[in-house]
């Protein structure tokens, strides 16, 4: 299986550099190019790709904005997108999170560490890095406990946490954690199988996109808290 990657930043240099990279991988190859957030949108519509490098920063419509409007079509509900930063603790790296991207990556990530970001939002996986988590549950402690008003879809999951068992529960304060499969079947003597079952259904019921999501939701509904260090 080829996944199909999607690059979107408006530095050309940058964009060159990232497709040689990605067309090198047999398994990989680059569908289309933006420059900016409309552009992104745009392709993401016509090449249906598996997974975007989006910038968060860009002129125009940016990363966050056309993050937004990818998410919110039901026709792309399979794209994952990975948010290109500067930095990997970035003012707007939650509200990326929220707008249903699956990860972050530096910019100054090494070429195996892009090349495996692609890999594993294709699979599914969320993209947090140890230095990102930290920096995202920075910015919860900040922002204080709860679900953003404004964010409908948010109260939506928070909501649905009612119908979650508590194996589910369990499983997704783990995952919260920043738990692999195989690290919370250890954890509660089950299969890696078992723990994806319980992941898949969490996400299903809490209308999850995937991992990424979840930590999320686990947050910002107050079932899990970050310690102050």
């Amino acid at each position: 299986m080829t996944i199909r990657v999607l690059l979107a930043d408006d530095q050309a240099l940058l964009r060159s550099a990232f497709k040689v990279l990605v067309d090198s991988e047999p398994d990989m190859e680059v569908v289309g190019e933006a420059p900016d957030g409309d552009g992104a949108v745009a392709l993401a519509r016509s090449t249906r790709p598996d997974v975007v490098l989006m910038d968060i920063r860009m002129p125009g419509t940016d990363g966050l904005a056309a993050t937004r409007m990818i998410t919110a079509d039901p026709e792309l509900a399979d794209v994952r997108i990975v948010m290109l930063t500067t930095f990997e603790v970035d003012e707007y790296v939650v509200q990326s999170l929220r707008a249903g991207a699956s990860g972050f990556l530096g910019k100054g990530a090494e070429p195996e560490e892009l090349l495996g970001a692609i890999r594993i939002a294709h699979a599914g996986e969320a993209l947090l890095s140890p230095a990102a988590t930290k920096g995202l549950i920075a910015s919860f402690l900040a922002q204080g406990p709860g679900a953003d008003p404004a964010d409908a879809a948010g109260d939506a999951r928070t909501a649905r946490l009612a119908a979650l068992t508590a194996r589910e529960r369990e499983v997704l304060v783990l995952v919260a954690g920043g738990l692999s499969n195989d690290e919370i079947a250890e954890r509660l003597d089950v299969s890696p199988l078992t723990v994806k079952t319980h992941v898949n259904r969490t996400m299903a019921k809490l209308g999850a996109r995937d991992r990424a999501q979840l930590v999320v939701t686990a947050y910002e509904s107050g079932l899990v808290r970050p310690r102050v260090e």
